[in-house]
């Protein structure tokens, strides 16, 4: 088992990661009948791309023998109705340096291939960019 969801009521959930305890805090969004004082499910769902392009481009850049320490991503999250569902991510991110043309095609296709991009709906509409 990965993680142990509770419902804590007032449409409030914590999420815990098993091996190492961690917690995370989900409520549902103003514009769903929440409050939006945490993430929302959506949110970590357009977040966790992110985090697993940011991971990906990492691995490739530790055996390449380069840094992307501070590298940033910035996450925006589009919804659309019947159904309810996420129909954009728009993720921008930021690297502290320039590389090289051969680096960067292979930090870009890192962050691209990662396994939360592949684990998306097709339907869903990825707008990726890269600043240097």
């Amino acid at each position: 088992m990965t993680a142990k969801v509770t419902y804590l009521g007032s449409l409030r959930t914590e999420a815990e990661h098993l091996q190492s305890g961690t917690k995370i805090i989900t409520d549902a969004p103003v514009d769903n009948h929440g409050k939006g004082e945490s993430f929302s499910p959506t949110d970590t769902v357009a977040t966790a791309l992110a985090t697993c392009m940011l991971t990906i481009m990492g691995i490739k850049a530790e055996a390449m023998e380069i840094s992307i320490e501070g590298t940033t991503a910035e996450v925006t999250k589009t919804m659309a109705a019947e159904p309810r569902r996420i129909s954009k991510i728009e993720v921008v991110l930021t690297l502290p340096k320039k590389f090289d043309e051969k680096e960067m095609k292979i930090l870009e296709n890192a962050a691209k291939t990662c396994p939360v991009f592949y684990s998306l709906h097709p339907d869903i509409e990825k707008d990726i960019r890269f600043i240097v």
